[in-house]
């Protein structure tokens, strides 16, 4: 019986402490996301996002070829599996979204929701880079959007989420 693989000594700690500066914080749909650990940073095995979710915020429909795995560190979140009704997630509370299944999450409460959000394999944290707006920190607000602006980092995201097993789906109902 053979154990596991060699240690990988050219890998060390990959530490990551969201309030720093120099890591990639994107205003996406609304919400700020911060890249905790990249796929460049696990062997692509998986990407952490530290998510601040205004009221109101979350992204629309969608699906994806991988898993993704939601800890709610502070508020709350509704996350909609499928057409099954909403499960209302309080800080604490952890979700795992099946691969491929449609999903998506909203804050319905009053108050910012801070998630971490665990996608694995990475590519998640890239699709958003793609067209995310960079802002300065983990608590920046995200910038006012114009209309026009809105629905073009909107078709790239449509244009560009096939190349990351993604598509995102029309609103429910």
């Amino acid at each position: 019986m053979s154990g596991p693989p060699d240690d990988d000594l050219a890998r060390g700690l990959a530490v990551a402490r969201p309030d720093d500066p120099d890591l990639l914080h994107l205003a996406v749909v609304g919400d700020t996301y911060t890249v905790l650990l990249s796929g460049e940073q696990t062997a692509g095995r998986f990407a952490l996002i530290d998510m601040l979710i205004p009221a109101g915020g979350g992204p629309p429909p969608h699906r994806h070829d991988f898993e993704e795995c939601f800890h709610v560190l502070e508020g709350s979140v509704e996350v909609t599996l499928r057409d099954d009704p909403p499960v209302r997630l309080e800080a604490g509370g952890t979700v795992n979204i099946p691969a491929n299944a449609p999903h998506s999450f909203r804050n319905a409460g009053d108050a910012t929701a801070r998630l971490l959000c665990t996608a694995v394999p990475a590519g998640l944290e890239a699709f958003f880079a793609e067209f995310g707006d960079r802002v300065a920190s983990r608590t920046s607000p995200a910038p006012v959007l114009t209309d026009e602006e809105r629905r073009a980092r909107l078709q790239r995201a449509i244009e560009r989420a096939p190349a990351y097993g993604m598509e995102l789906l029309p609103p429910a109902g």
